[in-house]
């Protein structure tokens, strides 16, 4: 059913680093004529460096307090045409900050992209998501890494930096499943030998409770979109010693019968470190549309220890 290969992250943060430095450097790649948009570098200059709390890399030219723009100005913008004033309405700028649940609350402002595809990377993650019609997305994700570094990116290639510090991450185990396309993945989480439906199975659905949850990350408007799922739970709170079983379940539809899925999960372990695993899932043919696959072995168990 399912092809597997391991990869343990020792270095996450360093990665994401030395992308951010050859970001700052060479920006995003360039366009189709070979030329750099000059908003893609973000500047260190607006950076709050103690303890890497709430740092703030933002464009060169950061947007103004109004996020709106007329329609008529959004369509004749060209870089090398735009006037200053021009350019100061189109800047891109994001902004991260630790919320409860050792996750992020990240808020990227970008007034030239409303309602546009938008992707936020993060240790290993990638999801795709639509700004509103302000060009504004205000996102919360479960955190990957103490030193929470965010990559957003445009379509246009424009591109900027965001990060913050994740205080709690350390009382948290997290399994993250990622994939592409029209295809939903959901992950069921087992709490300490609870059955489907009882008290301790838990998934994204909102009928279902325990002690920890699950976030979907998803945009159907693209149907190539980055869908990410994430189950996290607080194993520094637990007063429960034992296992916690992990099936993720995939209904078969006329999109991905017959095919291949290429899918990556990512487990972080209560001792923070980060493991990823490349999986290939093969759909049944067409006759079993409708049909929802339960699989059982992809993700590992969890084994927590009370506290």
């Amino acid at each position: 059913m399912f092809v597997i290969k391991n990869y343990v992250t020792t270095g996450g943060t360093v990665v994401c680093a030395l992308a951010i430095g050859y970001l700052m450097q060479n920006g995003f790649p360039a366009g189709p004529n070979g030329s750099q948009n000059p908003e893609v570098v973000s500047t260190a200059q607006n950076a709050v460096v103690p303890g890497l709390e709430d740092i703030v890399l933002t464009s060169s030219t950061p947007a103004p307090a109004t996020d709106q723009i007329t329609s008529s100005t959004k369509r004749t913008l060209n870089p090398s045409r735009s006037s200053p004033s021009d350019r100061a309405e189109c800047g891109l700028s994001a902004r991260a900050r630790a919320v409860p649940g050792a996750a992020a609350r990240l808020i990227v402002k970008a007034p030239c992209h409303g309602n546009e595809r938008i992707e936020v990377h993060h240790s290993g993650l990638t999801v795709t998501q639509e700004t509103d019609a302000n060009g504004t997305l205000d996102l919360t994700i479960p955190a990957l890494s103490e030193y929470a570094i965010f990559l957003i990116s445009l379509d246009d290639q424009k591109g900027t930096v965001a990060t913050t510090h994740i205080p709690d991450i350390g009382q948290y185990s997290r399994v993250a499943l990622q994939w592409q396309g029209e295809t939903e993945l959901q992950i069921h989480a087992l709490e300490f030998g609870a059955s489907y439906g009882d008290a301790g199975h838990v998934s994204a659905e909102s009928g279902t409770r325990g002690a920890g949850s699950v976030v979907h990350l998803a945009q159907p408007t693209f149907h190539d979109a980055r869908n990410v799922e994430v189950y996290s739970f607080p194993a520094a709170q637990s007063q429960q010693s034992g296992s916690i079983a992990l099936t993720v379940e995939a209904e078969v539809t006329e999109a991905n019968c017959g095919q291949d899925l290429n899918v990556q999960s990512l487990e972080l372990q209560y001792d923070r470190s980060l493991r990823s695993r490349d999986l290939t899932l093969s759909f049944p043919d067409c006759s079993r549309t409708g049909e929802f696959l339960v699989l059982n072995n992809l993700l590992q168990d969890l084994t927590i220890a009370a506290n």
